[in-house]
């Protein structure tokens, strides 16, 4: 797989803006831009630097590689069921990072075991969690993790991101595979791109006629359209 990008894991190319990562894992920019980037935030003698979550490439302009988007789309487990405390999920990260002796421990199948545990352990202790409320993170957690498919050595090899607004009723019919069309979103098990099938749509093509020229079927059509429609 890596003969064709130069001897470099495509996983690691970065290749998505950080636009690119709010439309397809639908999470705002400036969040995206806050774990990834860094963020400067006003104190009383003036301004001070919160160091960004996700490590990425040192280079502008500033892009995400697949492994990234693996690890925001297992951080945003955090967000949405917890207030964020940054500098907790920081340390429960180094901790994680620590016990595995990896780099990106979100991106690998390791997670789903100890990994997980262990987070969520860490991070409740730090900022007090309820049993119940370390229930509820690890529930979250699972139903980003089930989205999420390694390949033979345990790290992440394609994303099937969130198509509705209710999690649980997303199917699992696109797909971020970083082999197939540069990493761009498509229907899986195609080449084909969501965000063109979306633009044919806007420009008056039926779902029938995308159906019968791309050969898929009409529901994957649907699929993909629904999802470029509620992201745009």
């Amino acid at each position: 797989m890596t003969a064709l990008y130069g001897g470099i894991d495509p996983r690691d190319i970065p290749t998505y803006s950080i636009g690119d990562a709010a439309h397809y894992l639908r999470i705002p920019k400036v969040t995206i831009r806050s774990w990834t980037v860094g963020r400067y935030y006003q104190i009383a003698s003036g301004s001070s630097f919160f160091k960004p979550l996700i490590l990425i490439h040192d280079r502008k302009p500033r892009l995400l590689s697949f492994t990234n988007l693996i690890e925001i789309h297992v951080l945003r487990a955090i967000r949405q069921h917890h207030k964020i405390q940054l500098n907790n999920v920081r340390d429960a990260l180094d901790f994680v990072e620590e016990q595995f002796q990896v780099s990106h421990p979100l991106a690998r199948e390791i997670f789903r075991t100890d990994g997980v545990s262990l987070f969520i352990e860490r991070y409740g202790s730090l900022i007090n969690a309820s049993k119940r409320g370390k229930e509820e993170l690890r529930d979250a957690f699972n139903a980003h993790l089930k989205r999420i498919e390694p390949d033979d050595t345990g790290l992440a090899i394609k994303l099937y991101p969130f198509t509705r607004p209710h999690e649980e009723d997303s199917p699992r019919i696109i797909v971020i595979d970083p082999r197939i069309a540069f990493g761009r979103i498509v229907i899986d098990g195609t080449g084909i791109a969501t965000d063109v099938l979306a633009e044919r749509y806007e420009a008056g093509d039926s779902i029938d006629e995308l159906a019968y020229d791309y050969e898929v079927d009409r529901l994957k059509i649907e699929e993909a359209i629904r999802y470029e429609m509620l992201a745009a």
